[in-house]
């Protein structure tokens, strides 16, 4: 008798089919895994990477300093100096007169003086010509001349050094006769100058000058020369 198999029975017609879908599972299977295993280390891999670039993006911004600017130079101050300029050298203002008259080569010219009166009043007090003039002892002019020559005294300071000339002196007569307001008005040398002023500084009272009967003041010029011979 002839064994027979059944259709239902008989795999061997659908072993191709179940090999090709063994093999389709198989292959699914595969390709999950191997896309789940990418994914993993896809993502690690990202998730480090985005650290490290997150990690080299975050720097710190520091905002340059300013730089102020210098302050303005404060505007220079003005100072004041004193040259203060030590001199020890004592300055005598007296002045020592010698009396010379003895010394042959030394003669005070007395031949050209002349008592004049100003050419302009100088103030409302002051006269240059008046009715009376003044008058020196009664015997006017010549007498004063007399006087001067016994009381001047040529400076040895001087005489020793040769110098002469003519001092202008200008003085006023009060209303009371006595002599004020001696200056030099046209000098010479500092011993000679202050000689002239000395002596007639020293000039005994005047008979004072009048106008319309009123005792007045009256200015004179009085040249004084100094010669050596």
């Amino acid at each position: 008798m002839e064994t027979k198999k059944s259709k239902k029975a008989d795999l061997e017609s659908r072993k191709a089919l179940f090999f090709q879908a063994g093999l389709a599972a198989v292959l699914a299977l595969l390709l999950i895994a191997f896309e789940w295993t990418t994914r993993e280390v896809t993502t690690g891999s990202l998730g480090e990477l985005a650290d490290v670039i997150m990690e080299e993006e975050i720097i710190p911004i520091t905002r340059p300093e300013e730089i102020q600017p210098p302050p303005p130079p404060p505007p220079p101050q003005v100072t004041e100096v004193l040259n203060i300029v030590e001199d020890d050298v004592d300055i005598d203002d007296e002045l020592i007169i010698d009396d010379v008259e003895g010394r042959a080569d030394t003669r005070i010219d007395f031949s050209n003086i002349i008592i004049q009166a100003e050419d302009e009043e100088d103030d409302q007090d002051v006269f240059i010509i008046v009715e009376d003039m003044p008058d020196f002892r009664g015997g006017g002019q010549e007498d004063f001349r007399r006087w001067i020559f016994s009381n001047l005294k040529y400076p040895t300071i001087a005489a020793e050094n040769g110098i002469q000339g003519t001092v202008t002196v200008r003085f006023i007569v009060n209303a009371d006769g006595s002599v004020s307001d001696v200056t030099v008005m046209r000098g010479v040398d500092r011993s000679l100058d202050n000689e002239a002023v000395r002596v007639i500084s020293s000039s005994p009272a005047w008979t004072p000058g009048r106008q319309r009967g009123k005792p007045v003041r009256v200015a004179f010029h009085f040249p004084v020369r100094f010669q050596l011979e």
